[in-house]
C-alpha cells in the first residue's frame, strides 16, 4: 500500500500543467434504448403519434428531478391522457404553445429507470435524445470502448434494451454528427424524388407520412434532424 501510494505520487508530479483531456478522439454511437419503465415510454407507448425531444433537466436541492420536454404531433390530447396515467413522472405542467409543438414541465419519481447520469458516470456525452417508436434514439460519444461497454453493463443490468443503429471512431477534426440513418436516407431520397423539396412542392408532409407508412410528426422530426446533419457536416 505504502508503494502504491509514493508510484501515484511520483506520476502526478511528472504530469505536464493544465486540464485533463478526453478530446482525443473516442466513439460515437447511436442506440436505441428502450424499457417499460424509461422516463415517459409508457407515455409514449399510449401516444406514439408524437415524438418527444428532452429540452434539459434539473435536480431541485429536494431532490426532485424536473424535466422540460418539446412535444411534436396533433394529438396533444392523447398525449396529455397518457401523461396522467405514467408512472415514471408526476405534476406534469403544460408551459408553452408553439405553431409545431408544445412544451410541458414533468418530474421524474422513483420509479422512472435512468440512463443519463450513467452516461456520465462512464464519462459519455450525450449529443442528441428523442423519442422514437420502439423506445429512446440516443447519440453517445464514449472517450473510448470500455467506457462504451461499462454503459452496455449498465443497461443490461437494468434490462434496459440496447439496439445500435451506428458506432464509429471519432477523430480531433470531428463536429459530432453521426452518419444519417437508414430511415432519414429513406426519407431524404423519396422526399427528393416525390418533389418535395420543388417549388411548388410535388408531395405533402402528409403524403410523405402516408407514403413511408410512419406519422406525419415522425416525418416532420426525422426531416428537421436529417436537413441539420447535413447542414452541420458540410457547413461547419
Amino acid at each position: 500500500m505504502a508503494d502504491r501510494s509514493v508510484s501515484i505520487e511520483s506520476t502526478d508530479a511528472r504530469r505536464e500543467p493544465g486540464i485533463r483531456s478526453q478530446a482525443e478522439g473516442g466513439i460515437v454511437t447511436q442506440l436505441r434504448l428502450d424499457h417499460s419503465s424509461l422516463f415517459l415510454r409508457p407515455t409514449l407507448r399510449r401516444a406514439p403519434e408524437v415524438t418527444v425531444e428532452p429540452e434539459y433537466w434539473t435536480t431541485l436541492e429536494t431532490g426532485r428531478t424536473l424535466v422540460f420536454c418539446s412535444v411534436y404531433g396533433s394529438s396533444f390530447e392523447s398525449f396529455e391522457t397518457a401523461l396522467e396515467m405514467d408512472p415514471t413522472i408526476d405534476d406534469p405542467i403544460l408551459v408553452d404553445r408553439y405553431p409545431d409543438r408544445r412544451v410541458y414541465r414533468v418530474a421524474l419519481t422513483d420509479r422512472a429507470v435512468s440512463f443519463i447520469a450513467e452516461t456520465a458516470t462512464a464519462g459519455g456525452r450525450l449529443l442528441d435524445l428523442s423519442s422514437s417508436r420502439d423506445g429512446w434514439l440516443v447519440q453517445l460519444q464514449f472517450p473510448n470502448r470500455d467506457d462504451l461497454v461499462s454503459f452496455n453493463d449498465y443497461c443490461r443490468g437494468r434490462d434496459i434494451s440496447v439496439t445500435v443503429d451506428h458506432l464509429r471512431l471519432s477523430d480531433d477534426d470531428d463536429d459530432g454528427v453521426v452518419a444519417l440513418t437508414e430511415k432519414q436516407q429513406e426519407l431524404l431520397a423519396v422526399a427528393h424524388e416525390e418533389g418535395y423539396f420543388d417549388v411548388p412542392r410535388g408531395i405533402s408532409q402528409d403524403e410523405l407520412a402516408d407514403r413511408l407508412g410512419v406519422s406525419k410528426s415522425a416525418v416532420s422530426q426525422r426531416l428537421r434532424r436529417a436537413i441539420g446533419e447535413l447542414c452541420a457536416s458540410t457547413l461547419c
